[in-house]
């Protein structure tokens, strides 16, 4: 089936780089991020801005210490919660380490340098990228759909708030076609390649198992 493409909009970048920063690690630096978050989600249309504005609510009545806990247990300690992109697509095998460096080429084509910390496919990284070049970043985005679909579905089964923020970068996406929706399925039945007996890793910054 062929993939239908969809021209980005004005907002796809705003909306991109919010989610990004509510996806990134709660530090001592996330209640500006989550005041900034929280004024340009307004601006937003509806079922992109919604999700946005529920979570932000979640986060200014929640303890620093609290969200920063609950955000290590969600991405850290549940592999099926894991927000590094090739993962779903490729889990446990080399192919991951391709998929990596194809993403840095990417990057570094766009005259983006990532620091030590962070790995490309991380879905708070691609966000940020995204949101500097909308027309790449939408197709790595929708090259990613079905692992984003299936950790949206594994944040909301968990009634993890940051299920609403994959919802608002669902809303920014094609909706799920055939081809997806069998990719979905079949990764949920089956998990990722190579990882159906792993064990679930519980270090930090990455969960989930690096290629060698």
């Amino acid at each position: 089936m062929r993939r239908k493409t969809t021209r980005t909009q004005p907002w796809h970048p705003h909306a991109w780089q919010v989610q990004s920063l509510l996806l990134g690690y709660p530090d001592e630096q996330f209640e500006q991020r989550l005041t900034l978050a929280a004024r340009v989600a307004a601006t937003l249309p509806e079922p992109v801005a919604q999700p946005l504005l529920r979570f932000t609510a979640h986060a200014e009545r929640t303890a620093g210490a609290d969200l920063a806990a609950a955000y290590v247990a969600t991405f850290d300690h549940r592999k099926r919660c894991c927000p590094y992109l090739t993962y779903y697509a490729h889990g446990d095998t080399r192919k991951r380490g391709l998929a990596l460096l194809r993403l840095k080429q990417t990057y570094a084509a766009a005259g983006r340098r990532l620091t030590d910390d962070e790995l490309p496919d991380h879905l708070a990284v691609v966000l940020e990228f995204a949101a500097t070049d909308p027309a790449a970043g939408h197709r790595l985005l929708t090259e990613h759909r079905a692992g984003l679909e299936l950790l949206r579905l594994a944040l909301t089964d968990d009634a993890a708030p940051w299920s609403h923020v994959l919802d608002s970068v669902s809303a920014t996406l094609p909706a799920l076609a055939g081809d997806d929706r069998e990719a979905v399925l079949r990764l949920a039945a089956e998990g990722p390649p190579g990882n159906r007996s792993a064990s679930t890793p519980t270090r930090r910054p990455c969960s989930c198992p690096t290629p060698s």
